[in-house]
């Protein structure tokens, strides 16, 4: 069976962008996103974003320091939001161009694959 489109963004490492990449066109984007279940087009279209109610509050910290060092080996960093005390937000875009690459589906799919306790 041929890898999904997930698994393929998640093999990919991310590019260092300094500014000066294209965005993605709206079609691009709605077709990457296709392939991120759970993950949300925000309502201006320049960034995706995917909520998660973990176990407990630890659950929740665990999730963020994993994510975090994904990030930082990937040189692309999530704003991560920790609310209620166990409810994690990833927001994901391209801060140098204000808006959406590849860069932001790969690492999209990497945090998924990031173990997570979920709530019940």
């Amino acid at each position: 069976m041929p890898p999904s489109m997930h698994d393929e963004l998640a093999s990919k490492k991310c590019l260092a962008c300094e500014g000066g990449v294209p965005l993605l066109s709206q079609g691009d984007v709605l077709r990457l996103l296709h392939s991120l279940p759970g993950w949300t087009l925000s309502p201006h279209g320049h960034r995706i974003y995917r909520e998660w109610t973990c176990k407990h509050f630890m659950a929740a910290m665990e999730f963020l320091n994993r994510v975090a060092f994904l990030a930082e080996d990937e040189g692309h960093h999530p704003d991560m939001h920790l609310t209620g005390y166990r409810t994690v937000m990833m927001e994901v875009w391209t801060h140098a161009v204000g808006g959406l690459t590849e860069n932001d589906f790969i690492l999209a799919a990497k945090i998924d694959k990031v173990p997570i306790k979920l709530k019940d």
